[in-house]
């Protein structure tokens, strides 16, 4: 590959492999068995990415050699009108970067929770980039990545291989952080807002070159798969990689701090982020919504009308709900689907709250359940 002998996206790829080898001191490449890639809505990679892509798949040798997934586009295509987008063009180059990415051989999900997808590989060696799922599939799914980027899991897509360093080392995945939670947390809410005040507490003597990596004790014995992803997700904002909780294996910690999170905390954090300002926009799906997550959302608006657009005059904020084109499906076949729009809110697929280019004319503060 390095010589170019599989063809020059390969060979960009493992360059890039072994300049990160280089700067992280490693000396082999591991086989890995998946990827994920971040880096889709023209938002966040304007016109680089689509030169970059449209450089690799130049090359007829171009494509992955493991299974790789696709995370969330800038927008749902088949609802496009409906977000209303004003940004030039963004439709056109939104496709042409899934339909790049495709001809790598990528699996276009355009999700960023590839862990509820069928079919998807979450253990064993892998890289990934999209920190919830790094840091999900770390937790809770046997997977061993280091927090890839875009760039990054596309080389490693490419090769099949990632560098051994970091996370993929058994030894950097021990606990570094105690974290005792003494107040009952329920609302997948209160879960995000654990993960993001464990990353709001760091201080400048910690020495967690991989992130803070929390133990976790006084949660209720069992998660459910909505509580998980949300202290995952937000914890994930701080460059924390996986999140351990006590009753489940883990290495021997080795604490640097120890930290509180009591009602006090959990009730300064809820007046903090109480809206001071009239709501634009509400947005429920970062990371896209579960099935779970769709159906709280559809027995909250059981007899309630929303909107999904701004009206003169009303001040009413319009409610988008995000989530995955394998969710959407099954919310169409149990009538969850059905029961959102019938309030008048607005289903997406595909995309998510983070990449898409809102018309700021009339987005300007935006209220979600996700930190």
């Amino acid at each position: 590959m390095l010589s170019g002998e599989k063809g020059t996206a390969k060979q960009m790829a493992m360059r890039l492999l072994l300049d990160m080898s280089a700067t992280a001191d490693a000396t082999e490449l591991l086989p890995i068995t998946s990827a994920h890639l971040s880096g889709v809505s023209p938002l966040t990679g304007g016109l680089g990415l689509r030169q970059f892509l449209s450089r690799l798949t130049a090359d007829p040798l171009a494509e992955v050699a493991v299974p790789t997934t696709l995370n969330s586009a800038g927008c749902d295509e088949a609802q496009f009108a409906e977000m209303l987008i004003t940004t030039p063009n963004f439709l056109q180059y939104n496709r042409e970067i899934v339909e790049q990415y495709s001809r790598l051989g990528v699996r276009p999900t355009q999700s960023c929770i590839p862990y509820e997808w069928e079919g998807v590989i979450t253990e064993g060696t892998a890289a990934w980039a999209e920190s919830n799922a790094i840091c999900f599939g770390n937790s809770y799914c046997g997977l061993q990545t280091n927090r890839e980027s875009g760039l990054s899991a596309l080389a490693c897509a490419l090769t099949g291989y990632a560098p051994y360093y970091g996370l993929l080392i058994e030894e950097q995945r021990q606990p570094n952080l105690e974290v005792t939670v003494s107040t009952k947390l329920d609302d997948p809410t209160d879960f995000s807002i654990l993960g993001d005040w464990i990353g709001k507490q760091r201080k400048s003597h910690w020495r967690m070159p991989y992130g803070p990596i929390p133990l976790i004790s006084g949660l209720p014995e069992t998660l459910n798969h909505e509580q998980k992803k949300a202290l995952s997700a937000a914890a994930a904002n701080y460059g924390c990689p996986l999140v351990y909780l006590v009753g489940g294996d883990h290495p021997e910690p080795d604490f640097q701090d120890r930290l509180l999170f009591s009602t006090e905390e959990l009730g300064q954090r809820y007046e903090q982020l109480h809206p001071l300002a009239p709501v634009s926009l509400i947005t429920i799906g970062c990371p896209q919504a579960s099935v779970g997550e769709m159906r709280a959302v559809a027995q909250l608006l059981r007899g309630k009308e929303v909107r999904s657009k701004p009206a003169a005059g009303d001040q009413t904020p319009p409610l988008w709900v995000f989530t995955s084109a394998a969710n959407k499906a099954i919310a169409e076949q149990t009538g969850l689907a059905g029961a959102i729009r019938k309030s008048g809110a607005l289903l997406l697929e595909n995309t998510c709250p983070e990449v898409v280019p809102y018309d700021k004319t009339w987005v300007k503060h935006i209220l979600t359940n996700s930190m």
